[in-house]
């Protein structure tokens, strides 16, 4: 440093003179050196700790548990850090941060904004999570911007448009991503390339995109995009990709994107435009490549003008209004490889209107040939088997047409899908279909195809679908289908085979949708093998002539959720092992010859919604257990053996899903079944009774006291009297809910959403589809809690009123470790109980306040209407016996809600007992310190 001012001058004059270019003494030539090394150096250390603390800063938000960024520590310079690139101009400055699908977990610093030189931010492929950082905006040089592939939440900054030097900017695949698109992006002239598509993004298409006049691709596709597309972007006169496929956009299709000749691809597809193509289609898109519009409402005939796009690939306008003859001159399209008119109105009816199918013989690279759903009729043409030994899928499925199938079909040597169902097709199945060694979806259903399914079939062993349904076909099942190990799904079900069935087939374990040999004239006995079908879900077998026993092993087809095997001449008993098929919904034994009894071990199907076993040789009693299954709502036994008392809970209350007639000794029952009622052995009063009738009086007191108290209401606020309902007691089907929504609606059973703890279960508050919800999870370990899981959905689903707590669902299904589980779920009562508000010191010292005269008088009144509807609404009458403060629950409003069924009797029509099962219900208190009054 100079002190003097001498020394100051003799400086700075002699920096003037060396900005004019003076010669400068040697000496001083080496402290101008001196002088840039300093300020040089200055310069280094003011940007290493900008760009430095802001990687740091970067770094702290990041879960960085692949390690990627080990390397970012002070040890070494941080542009030799991992995905860290500095400029060769500028050393200490970042220029790129490249972090592509490092498995990065995390939330973008905003500090990625002071990083002020950075041209490419490619954080794309990662977990991140969160908000894009407004002060991306600040990155003025920034020309590559990759954000897709994340899970970024809200919404597109807009200030996004600062970045002036942008090209590229991606933000996909985030759908989280919600909010408009920013219609300042139309003001960046420099972009070249828009990624938005698989966001959640709304409104609509800002009309100033159409100013992007550099932009060649485009892509919005899979929004939530609204309104019409503007006119505007058909001018961009460097338009090369247009994506705005899966969104909601409607409206008339702009004619000037018809004229974009740069226009080379061209999704519109699962929108709702409408419109017609123009005439001179093919002379405004001279360069197109792929033109996908399917799944809108375009109408009119496809032009001729179609076959002048020389270089068109793709054709795809499928599930639209188009109707007329497809062009005939398809063949000039020599580069086309994808042909789709699936659902649409087309036509053909003669060979001048097949000449489309012709003509499409010359295009050697077609891959994808499907006009199925349409209104084509007659012959097939025998030219369809010069179509492109290439081709890989084949539809013409749901037309009219007639003839058979050609012979040489095997020619189709790399065809995967063949797609001649629901037809008119006639003759044989050609013994060359076993060369389409490439087949993995075989449909030839509901045609009139007759002779034998030839054994060559076996050799496609690629196939995973094979249906031949609703034909003529004969003769036995071939064997060599055994061999067709990557079979799903088998259908030949409505033909006219015969013989037995292959054992062969019952071992394909690859069989996991459907196996449906229905409706044929198959006999012998079900091959044990069966139970080698463990992952099949419907076993259909029904309307055939199978005899014998069904075998035990068919307990082994663990997932199955459907078996139709009526109509058989199946004997002996039914098999317990049924019972280990714990996700059965629909089974049927109808039109057999099995005798014994029915096994109550089917109540231990949880699944089970119908049960069908009329016309058999079944005797015994009814299991008393079919009625505790909350599932079951159809139940067909008429028409057997049965004897004895018909249950009197479950399914034999709903007369719309139970069938018992043809059991001549059943007795008993709900008296709407009119049965004779059974011989009694009782005598003497019963105990349970001795103990109701106390209980009864006490309930009447507390009764009058509560009508005392509605009738002070009404005194001290006339206009205010509430007419006291006593609506007919309405049985209530309940919906059922799965394992997985109630893990989810309760957070995993959090202990954050514990309500509280009761003899038989938890309750825990949640959110099932955006309802409040508290849900009673029963622990099936304590004795007692299957019967008070079934008593108390039974009790609840047969009474409705307002003032009583209302049970929205249950759950019966299997938890992640294969157990059994059971829940309730109810409207949660946001008050809590009235013993909260009368005694608020109980449980907290934080007071909910107190209850004003009118407000206790609006719960009394509400007591007093939900009892006298459980007296003498019900039919039967129910008696609480557990009404006090803990049990008496508070809306938002603070009405009442009666709860805890715990203890209640149902009563019959004679005021006596009809049932003494504790009903427990939602208990969020307990029943501590209660006595019943005659106890």
């Amino acid at each position: 440093m100079f002190h003097t001012k001498e020394e100051r001058v003799k400086i700075t004059t002699h920096r003037t003179m060396w900005r004019r270019g003076t010669p400068l003494p040697r000496r001083l030539v080496g402290i101008k050196c001196l002088v840039l090394l300093l300020l040089s150096t200055m310069g280094v250390t003011r940007a290493h700790d900008g760009d430095e603390s802001a990687l740091e800063a970067f770094k702290e938000r990041i879960s960085d548990h692949s390690r990627v960024l080990s390397s970012w520590n002070r040890s070494i310079s941080y542009c030799a850090w991992e995905g860290v690139t500095c400029s060769q101009r500028h050393r200490s400055r970042v220029v790129a941060l490249d972090l592509n699908s490092q498995g990065l977990a995390g939330t973008i610093s905003p500090a990625v904004g002071n990083l002020t030189f950075l041209r490419t931010l490619n954080l794309s492929l990662n977990p991140l999570y969160g908000k894009i950082p407004p002060s991306i905006g600040s990155l003025h040089r920034l020309r590559y911007l990759g954000l897709q592939g994340n899970m970024l939440t809200g919404a597109i900054p807009s200030n996004i448009s600062h970045c002036s030097s942008l090209r590229k900017m991606v933000i996909a695949d985030n759908k989280g991503l919600q909010g408009s698109i920013p219609s300042e992006i139309g003001n960046m002239q420099s972009l070249r390339l828009v990624h938005l598509y698989n966001n959640s993004l709304t409104g609509t298409i800002p009309s100033s995109l159409g100013n992007l006049s550099q932009v060649s691709i485009l892509s919005l596709a899979a929004n939530h995009l609204q309104g019409s597309i503007p006119e505007g972007i058909g001018n961009i006169p460097s338009l090369e990709f247009l994506q705005l496929a899966i969104n909601n956009l409607s409206g008339l299709f702009p004619l000037s994107l018809y004229n974009q000749s740069s226009l080379h691809r061209f999704y519109v597809a699962d929108n709702n435009l409408h419109g017609r193509l123009p005439a001179d289609l093919g002379r405004g898109l001279p360069n197109m490549q792929q033109f996908a519009m399917g799944d809108n409402q375009f109408t009119g005939v496809v032009p001729p003008s179609l076959t002048n796009l020389s270089r068109l690939q793709v054709f795809d306008a499928p599930n639209n209004g188009f109707s007329g003859v497809v062009p005939s001159e398809l063949g000039r399209l020599q580069y086309l490889r994808w042909f789709c008119l699936d659902v649409n109105k087309f036509e053909a009816n003669n060979e001048r209107e097949w000449q489309f199918l012709i003509s499409l013989t010359n295009c050697s690279r077609l891959r994808l040939m499907s006009i199925e759903q349409n209104r084509f009729s007659g012959q097939l043409p025998t030219s369809v088997s010069n179509l492109s030994t290439n081709i890989q899928e084949l539809s013409i499925l749901a037309n009219n047409i007639s003839g058979t199938i050609p012979s040489d079909i095997g020619n189709f040597i790399g065809l995967e899908v063949l797609h001649l169902g629901h037809n008119l097709l006639t003759g044989i199945i050609p013994d060359s279909i076993g060369k389409l060694t490439q087949l993995k979806e075989l449909h030839l259903g509901y045609n009139n195809l007759s002779g034998f399914i030839p054994s060559s079939i076996g050799n496609l062993t690629g196939l995973s679908k094979f249906d031949a349904s609703f034909n003529s076909l004969e003769g036995p099942i071939p064997s060599s289908i055994g061999k067709l190990t990557k079979l799903s799904q088998l259908d030949l079900s409505r033909n006219h085979l015969n013989g037995t069935i292959p054992s062969e087939i019952m071992q394909l374990s690859s069989i996991s949708i459907y196996l449906a040999l229905s409706y044929n004239l198959l006999k012998g006995p079900l091959p044990s093998e069966v139970g080698k079908l463990v992952n099949l879900g419907q076993l259909l077998l029904s309307g055939n002539q199978l005899s014998g026993k069904i075998p035990a092993t068919i307990g082994g087809c663990v997932v199955l959720e459907t078996l139709l095997m009526d109509g058989n001449s199946f004997q002996g008993n039914i098999p317990p092992s049924l019972k280990n098929i714990k996700g059965l919904t629909v089974l049927n034994l109808t039109n057999n010859k099995l005798n014994g009894s029915i096994p109550g071990d089917l109540s231990n199907i949880t699944s089970l919604e119908e049960l069908y076993l009329a016309h058999n040789d079944l005797s015994g009693p009814i299991p008393e257990l079919l009625g505790y299954s909350t599932s079951l709502f159809h139940l067909d036994i008429s028409f057997n053996n049965l004897q004895g008392e018909v249950p009197k809970e479950g399914i034999f209350r709903n007369l719309t899903g139970l069938s018992i007639v043809g059991n001549n000794e059943l007795c008993g029952g709900i008296p709407q079944i009119q049965l004779p009622k059974c011989p009694s052995s009782k005598k003497g009063l019963p105990k349970s009774l001795r103990i109701v009738v106390p209980t009864t009086g006490g309930i009447l007191v507390f009764l009058a006291a509560l009508a005392l108290a509605g009738f002070l209401y009404t005194k001290f606020k006339p206009g205010l009297r509430k007419e006291l309902r006593s609506p007919q007691t309405t049985k209530i089907d309940l919906p059922m809910v799965s394992y997985n929504d109630i893990l989810k609606a309760t957070d995993g059973f959090s202990e954050a959403n514990l309500l509280g703890k009761g003899r038989y279960g938890t309750v825990y508050k949640g959110t099932l589809e955006n309802f409040a919800a508290a849900v009673k999870v029963f622990n099936l370990q304590q004795s007692g809690s299957y019967k008070s899981f079934q008593d108390e959905c039974e009790a609840l689903r047969r009474v409705k009123h307002r003032c009583l707590v209302k049970i929205v669902t249950c759950c019966s299904s299997i938890n992640h470790q294969g157990q059994d589980f059971r829940a309730l779920v109810f409207e949660l009562m946001p008050n809590g109980s009235l013993d909260r508000w009368i005694h608020p010191d109980i449980e907290s010292q934080n007071r909910n306040g107190t209850l004003s005269l009118s407000q206790r008088l609006d719960i009394a009144i509400d007591l007093v209407d939900a009892l006298d509807y459980l007296h003498n609404g019900c039919q039967p009458s129910i008696i609480h016996c557990d009404l006090k403060p803990s049990n008496i629950l508070l809306t938002g409003d603070m009405r009442a809600r009666i709860g805890d069924f715990g203890i209640a009797r149902i009563l019959n029509e004679g005021g006596s007992e009809a049932s003494a099962n504790s009903l427990s219900s939602i208990r969020i208190r307990g029943s501590i310190g209660y006595v019943a009054p005659g106890n």
